[in-house]
């Protein structure tokens, strides 16, 4: 400890690397490149997991979405490829029996790919989705209610016919600063009054358009209108906070069996897409991501620290003299490697430092350049590193130079003070 704090020491550390400057930098060239690696491969995958997040931002991701097949297998009398319909009760049933879920969301649905016109004003139409939704909808598929309001209860128990609708939708069928709340809207020839307007980002980075290009009634009030009755078209079902849709969801499929007389291994009868699942499989990704970023700056360090273990070896046989002279006055073996071991670290942090603020200084500018940019729909986004990654660094910089340092020290202490003197 006393030789870290020496500056006898620390004098003849700089005086022994810089001897031969031009060698000095070669090697800590190796260790700085290792981790400038290591850093912008970590900052590039925080940037795309950034980036493919947005896309997620603020959905419910402990979710699914079912809907309706027909049946794979014959059961109690029923035909195999019997089709059959989701009903309203189903909703209540599947939250009665299912525990753990936050939201049981039916949804019934006009239009679609390449639908026909479907909404019109005055003498503009335009072909576009239409939702029939409860007011849960809105924190599993999140958007922003830029003017009025989303549908209510209120809504619901009075069969209001009452419509949100999308900038896109406003856009297709209003002029220019026309105001569209307080306006009706003909979906399928039945009139909504508009009581609100929104924007969203597209689902999985898809084009945002496209997403505004949707409106949504109450559900009950989409049903009376275009004569749904009791049927439920498919439902979003999102878990408690704590558990998984993923483990809860043959539960739900059970409830649905059980109600439509499906036969309970039928696996087909009920499509769905499990949200949650698809996002843990895209975080274990970005886990599989960074280990690969670590195994490959890693693999780069270790060149570098190859190549300072083999100067510090170089090093030790140029001072063979210079050591057994200091041997020979009394110089402890610990003194000799602590000596020789405080260099390879030095060089190994100074030089492992300096990577890490020139790959900062490049993530810097890259961010900077990103600022002026529309990043909304970007799949790369904000790459960096946090202080924990500076301080893992920092720990593999020094474990580095022990193990650099190690051998030419293991050398040093070996050599005998005659043998070093007699040395030419």
């Amino acid at each position: 400890m006393s030789k870290l704090f020496s500056r006898d020491s620390w004098t003849e550390i700089i005086e022994a690397l810089s001897s031969n400057w031009f060698r000095t930098l070669l090697t800590a060239f190796g260790v700085l490149w290792g981790i400038f690696i290591l850093v912008i491969l970590l900052a590039a995958g925080n940037g795309l997991e950034n980036g493919v997040k947005q896309g997620f931002a603020g959905m419910a991701t402990n979710s699914m979405f079912m809907w309706s097949q027909t049946a794979s297998k014959p059961y109690k009398g029923l035909p195999k490829g019997r089709r059959y319909n989701f009903k309203i009760s189903d909703v209540d049933a599947i939250k009665e029996s299912v525990p753990n879920l936050r939201y049981v969301s039916p949804r019934n649905q006009l239009g679609g790919f390449r639908g026909a016109n479907n909404v019109t004003r005055g003498l503009k139409t335009g072909a576009y989705n239409v939702y029939g939704d409860y007011p849960e909808i809105i924190q599993q598929q999140p958007m922003n209610i830029v003017t009025g309001r989303f549908i209510n209860y209120s809504d619901i128990d009075d069969k209001r016919k009452v419509a949100v609708i999308g900038e896109s939708v406003k856009t297709g069928l209003y002029d220019l600063g026309e105001e569209a709340i307080g306006s009706y809207i003909k979906i399928n020839g039945v009139n909504f009054l508009v009581i609100g307007t929104y924007t969203k980002k597209a689902n999985g980075g898809g084009d945002a358009e496209e997403a505004q290009k949707e409106i949504f009634v109450p559900f009950t009030s989409f049903s009376q209108a275009f004569n749904m009755g009791e049927n439920v078209g498919w439902m979003a079902v999102t878990a408690e906070d704590g558990s998984s849709i993923t483990s809860l969801k043959e539960l739900v499929f059970d409830v649905i069996k059980s109600r439509h007389s499906i036969d309970p291994t039928d696996d087909r009868a009920v499509g769905h897409f499990d949200l949650y699942q698809e996002f843990s499989k895209i975080n274990g990704l970005f886990i599989a991501l960074n280990a690969v970023a670590y195994f490959v700056g890693i693999l780069v360090l270790l060149s570098g620290i190859i190549g300072i273990s083999n100067i510090m070896l170089i090093v030790v046989k140029e001072r063979t003299r210079e050591i057994g002279v200091r041997r020979a006055l009394g110089a402890t073996p610990w003194a000799i490697r602590s000596q020789i071991l405080l260099e390879s670290i030095f060089l190994t942090i100074i030089s492992g430092m300096a990577g890490i603020v020139l790959a900062s200084a490049l993530l810097a500018l890259v961010n900077s350049i990103m600022d002026g940019m529309d990043t909304s729909e970007m799949m790369f986004l904000n790459p960096s590193v946090n202080i924990g990654v500076v301080f893992i660094a920092l720990i593999i910089l020094i474990v580095s130079g022990l193990l650099a340092g190690l051998i030419p020290a293991q050398n040093a202490i070996r050599i005998k003070p005659v043998d070093a003197l007699r040395t030419e």
